[in-house]
């Protein structure tokens, strides 16, 4: 059984994979704990583990040792099919890219969860119309979602990922490639979800500015967590700032690179 305030738990959780060099572990005896109705940040430099563990998290990836539990279940003593039903039934995932039904519209691209929960037709689609009506896109209901700008996509993405309303809210570098405007609507979007229906958020991201958003922190580096739970704490904050001071200066590069 799952202990009243903890939703997700870690315990002793590595990661090795085998290259032609040999082992390569990525996660080294993880062990943190993630308490309903909190927004959790993990960061880190790139190459970390952190889409390691947000992957192991859902569901879509077993650790090389340990356990993960989410609300009180084994994630990996379940078959696939049985991993598959509860990701569908308690998990909204948000990527960095989309992943569009190019046959469908936006609202049936929207509808999907509720479709693969097995709810009929008309009760997704009308579910779906109002998840896009949270984030002010209903009259693009019946376009292609391809059609339309990468920041209207995300948001249309936020809207499939709460359409039934998670426990469990699970968004990598949500913005990553938003411009700071669209980047900040992602987030109001998101702390507004948390507050409505007193959700649990994990969120991957190098912006320091979210920072505040956040009440519980897990910064990764060569496979190691550094967990800060609760609490400002400077040396967790420095290592933020200077992973985020990284993200930006490799993006200036990009932008001197494209300009010649």
């Amino acid at each position: 059984m799952a202990t009243e305030d903890t939703l997700v738990s870690l315990v002793g959780v590595s990661k090795t994979y085998q290259t032609q060099e040999g082992p390569s572990t990525v996660l080294k005896d993880v062990n943190f704990k993630i308490k309903r109705g909190t927004f959790t940040i993990i960061f880190g430099p790139s190459g970390s583990g952190k889409t390691t563990i947000l992957n192991m998290i859902l569901g879509l990836l077993s650790p090389s040792a340990g356990r993960v539990i989410v609300d009180g279940r084994d994630l990996y003593n379940m078959n696939q099919n049985e991993r598959a039903k509860f990701r569908a039934r308690n998990f909204g995932m948000v990527y960095q890219s989309n992943n569009w039904v190019s046959s469908l519209s936006v609202v049936e691209n929207i509808a999907m969860p509720l479709y693969l929960s097995g709810h009929d037709r008309a009760y997704s689609t009308e579910q779906a119309l109002e998840s896009l009506r949270r984030v002010d896109l209903e009259k693009y209901a019946n376009y292609s979602p391809q059609v339309l700008s990468i920041g209207q996509q995300q948001r249309i993405s936020m809207a499939r990922a709460t359409v039934s309303v998670p426990m469990l809210l699970v968004a990598d570098e949500p913005s990553g490639n938003l411009d700071s405007k669209n980047g900040d609507m992602i987030m109001r979007l998101t702390t507004s979800f948390k507050s409505q229906h007193d959700s649990t958020i994990i969120l991957v991201t190098h912006n320091s500015d979210y920072l505040p958003l956040s009440d519980h922190r897990l910064y990764i580096n060569d496979g190691v967590v550094t967990e800060d739970t609760g609490g400002y704490r400077a040396d967790i904050d420095q290592q933020f700032n200077k992973v985020a001071s990284m993200m930006k200066l490799s993006r200036s590069v990009k932008e001197v690179l494209n300009e010649k």
